[in-house]
């Protein structure tokens, strides 16, 4: 067994009591304004969601990463956090949703079960609009809901500067919780979900001069020294490290574009760590894959995009031809619609890579959303049968053949629905998967693409 290790870097997360708090807002200030500070930031989603660790990353310049405790496990979430905050000076936590809200009826994988996972001061992002001593009521009902809640601060947001002068003392004296300064409304400064799920070149202007105000506002406002000394606070983590070895050097091309951009950075990093190089490529813009043993297709927004890809056809009959001679693939969501025979839209059907059978199209709902545990009923690429990951799926399409190598089943459900086209060189299917969820598919994906690298050498 691994000798234990302990990760010391000072770190907070911010919460709040539901959705639509602010929270994304003063938490994309705050990141901006201790990068201004020339501090060294690494920044952490919690939950499955690639929108926010892009928007971190592209816009405000923080290195971001995901922390899923269903889809990895606790003991991964620590590792992940230790790799990857490895030489920052702070790590800052967004949690999802409502700082309690997890799977079902429990706090299960929620913000909190996180902050309490990684040892995280918990700070509250609390909407203070219209409400006076009932933000302390709020706040201390968050702070005493469990007894290991670690809330330590509060940030009061759409309120102004002399609504918190006047309420700062008594709700510090009625729940024992810093107040950590506020956030005024700030109706120029909206990140709107457009901007937060389709970052373009052309808005990254405005949003570099939101963000610039948004730091701005947070030093004027916001007690930053208050914040760093809670982030001081937090206890040692301890944890078991995972040994990675290189398995062999290969090259997988990885699609990343417009219409390819969803990616746990750290499942990308993972293949890596196991020897391969990865190589972008645009399923837009090249006529050809680069030199590659194996191709990950990732998900995002092939549909936006339809006509373009459909029009590319030397690299889509480049695929067709490769993967039905055993090119190792891997893809999922909008990945797997791209390997389709084609994407219906108003009656007209945009021909695709035709890898896979059946068509897609979008529908007016999510389609099959949450969490899921996928068990594999034949051997394939990643897994052997009866061997298992747990994946999420969030997606407005659906297809005619969704395939039915594996089975997913709804986390805490009976529920369950056949799921992926997959065999011993390909997996294509709706789930997103996390390679830290089960590091053998990584590893079973790679050992796939140093065969065909070795067949292919030979000839």
């Amino acid at each position: 067994m691994a000798e234990k290790a302990f990760l010391d870097i000072p770190r907070l997360l911010f919460a709040a009591p539901q959705s639509g708090s602010g929270k994304t807002t003063v938490v994309c200030a705050v990141l901006r304004a201790l990068l201004n500070r020339q501090l060294r930031v690494t920044a952490f989603k919690s939950g499955p969601d690639y929108i926010d660790p892009m928007f971190h990353s592209k816009v405000i310049g923080a290195k971001s990463r995901n922390l899923d405790l269903f889809l990895t496990g606790p003991e991964n979430v620590k590792r992940l956090l230790a790799k990857n905050s490895k030489d920052s000076d702070v790590a800052i936590l967004e949690g999802a949703m409502g700082f309690y809200d997890g799977m079902g009826k429990t706090s299960e994988a929620s913000a909190y079960d996180l902050a309490r996972t990684v040892n995280a001061p918990v700070v509250l992002i609390i909407n203070g609009k219209g409400a006076a001593l009932s933000m302390a009521a709020l706040i201390k009902g968050f702070k005493d809901f469990r007894s290991d809640s670690n809330v330590q601060g509060v940030i009061l947001n759409n309120v102004k500067k002399m609504t918190y002068l006047f309420y700062k003392d008594v709700i510090e004296k009625e729940t024992g919780v810093k107040a950590c300064g506020y956030f005024p409304h700030l109706p120029e400064c909206n990140l709107e979900s457009r901007h937060l799920g389709l970052v373009t070149a052309g808005e990254i202007g405005t949003l570099e001069t939101i963000v610039a105000r948004l730091a701005e506002q947070a030093e004027e406002s916001l007690d930053l020294d208050g914040l760093l000394a809670i982030a001081r606070s937090a206890l040692s983590l301890q944890f078991e490290p995972l040994d990675i070895k290189p398995l062999g050097n290969v090259k997988i091309a990885v699609a990343q574009d417009k219409a390819f951009c969803f990616y746990y950075q750290d499942s990308l990093d993972l293949l890596s760590m196991m020897g391969a190089e990865i190589v972008p490529f645009s399923p837009l813009q090249d006529a050809k894959l680069p030199e590659c043993d194996g191709v990950f297709l990732g998900g995002g927004y092939p549909e936006l995009y339809a006509k373009q890809l459909s029009e590319n056809a030397a690299l889509l009959a480049e695929l067709r031809e490769k993967l039905a001679a055993g090119l190792p693939c891997y893809a999922e969501c909008g990945g797997f619609m791209y390997l389709m025979e084609g994407y219906r839209d108003n009656g007209t059907l945009y021909p695709w890579v035709g890898a896979v059978q059946g068509t897609c199209w979008m529908t007016d709902r999510l389609v099959r959303f949450g969490y899921v545990k996928m068990t594999a009923n034949t051997d394939n690429v990643m897994c052997k049968a009866g061997d298992s990951i747990h994946a999420h799926e969030f997606h407005y399409s659906d297809s005619d053949q969704n395939g039915d190598s594996f089975t997913a089943q709804k986390a805490g459900k009976t529920l369950s629905w056949p799921a992926a086209q997959a065999n011993g060189t390909l997996y294509a299917g709706y789930p997103h998967l996390h390679l830290w969820g089960n590091t053998g598919f990584a590893e079973n994906f790679v050992k796939a693409c140093i065969r065909y690298r070795q067949e292919h050498s030979v000839q």
